[in-house]
């Protein structure tokens, strides 16, 4: 789920300390968005979470 979020967002945005943010709906979820933390290279993930005050 991680990798599809990165490989096709619904947003992405720069992060302090030089790691970005991507969200995308998951189906798996039941359509909730998924937030996943990358690194610089926006590859290596960091962090993720359903993040329920997101809005597309």
């Amino acid at each position: 789920m991680c990798i599809r979020v990165i490989q096709s967002p619904a947003r992405v945005e720069l992060q302090e300390q030089d790691r970005y943010r991507f969200w995308a709906s998951v189906a798996e979820l039941q359509g909730r968005f998924l937030r996943v933390v990358t690194l610089s290279d926006k590859l290596t993930i960091h962090n993720t979470f359903l993040d329920r005050r997101f809005r597309p």
